[in-house]
């Protein structure tokens, strides 16, 4: 009787032990959140909803692109119905070609191979990874063959985005595919790294430095990693890339905080005369920020060059791309 009565007492009081520990999952659980919740509240801060700007005729055949293949200058512009009082042409000028192989009514695209003048870096190692990636080159023209009985053909320049030189390259022309309509896209703006395939704007058109809207770079991803016409990038910077900046570092170094502050901070990696005893902030453990998108217009098997679709901030050679799942 006395060992019944005891394993009476015994199951109840598991049975109590394990209501209360269900209880407690329960209350924790409750506490904690669905295990789906988000890790982010939506707004128009982190999620702006962006118009992506639509590539034009210009736009396509004005941009140019890096090749890792030198483009042969075998045919070039020799000069024009006014040589030598004339040596820049454009739209409805006609012009003298010189090399061989050319037909009555055939198209060519005029190309000039660059050289920066300005030796500047824009980011740390420019010009060692822009000798890697290949030799940049302009497109400035089309022209149409209209006569091909004397040494040099004559051409007549049908669309011009810049003045076309003596000596600029005369290449077969090359219909290229239109980029269609993009609708409005909600961006995630600090989106962390995707895994999906990443490179780097090596280069931007002009030379320039820092770009917008509609502004034409150059990426080292090309046809060879799976890059195709059409295809969105999100152009990505993170605040150590700030950092290397010659421009961006100068802030990186200058005091911050208020003089009412008991314990000023200033950032981790700053040394010498602006660095306090208060907090040491670290900006390598800021998110990266996506600054903006750009499309795919041309691609080479090692390059691409692209558009810039819209910019939440100034995109900047040496900033990284990543490919967007926003498609």
């Amino acid at each position: 009787m006395k060992k019944t009565l005891v394993l009476v007492l015994l199951l109840a009081v598991a049975g109590f032990a394990q209501q209360n520990d269900a209880n407690t999952v329960a209350t924790a659980t409750d506490a904690a959140g669905p295990a789906d919740a988000p890790a982010n509240v939506e707004t128009n801060a982190n999620y702006p909803r962006v118009q992506l700007a639509t590539p034009t005729y210009a736009d396509l055949y004005c941009a140019g692109f890096i090749s890792k293949e030198v483009v042969p200058d075998a045919n070039y512009v020799a000069g024009g119905l006014h040589t030598p009082n004339t040596t820049k042409y454009a739209n409805g000028d006609i012009v003298y070609l010189a090399g061989g192989g050319y037909q009555p009514g055939a198209q060519y695209t005029i190309v000039r191979e660059l050289y920066d003048i300005n030796r500047f870096e824009a980011y740390s190692g420019q010009h060692a990874l822009l000798a890697a990636t290949g030799q940049p080159y302009a497109e400035v023209g089309r022209v149409k063959v209209l006569d091909t009985r004397n040494k040099t053909a004559v051409a007549q320049v049908e669309f011009s985005c810049d003045s076309l030189l003596p000596g600029d390259i005369a290449v077969p022309f090359a219909e290229k595919t239109p980029i269609p309509y993009h609708p409005p896209i909600k961006f995630d703006r600090f989106a962390p790294p995707s895994g999906k395939l990443s490179g780097r704007i090596v280069l931007a058109k002009d030379f320039d430095n820092i770009v917008g809207t509609g502004m034409k770079v150059y990426m080292n991803v090309g046809s060879n990693q799976g890059v195709k016409v059409g295809d969105y990038f999100k152009a990505v910077r993170s605040y150590s890339t700030d950092r290397s900046n010659p421009v961006d570092s100068l802030s990186f170094d200058a005091p911050i905080g208020e003089d009412s502050q008991k314990k000023r901070p200033s950032y981790a990696h700053t040394f010498g005369l602006w660095r306090n005893k208060g907090i040491q902030i670290d900006e390598s453990q800021f998110p990266r920020r996506a600054v903006g998108e750009v499309v795919v217009l041309s691609v080479t098997p090692t390059t691409s060059t692209a558009m810039v679709t819209f910019a939440l901030e100034d995109v900047h050679t040496g900033d990284g791309v990543e490919l967007s799942s926003e498609q």
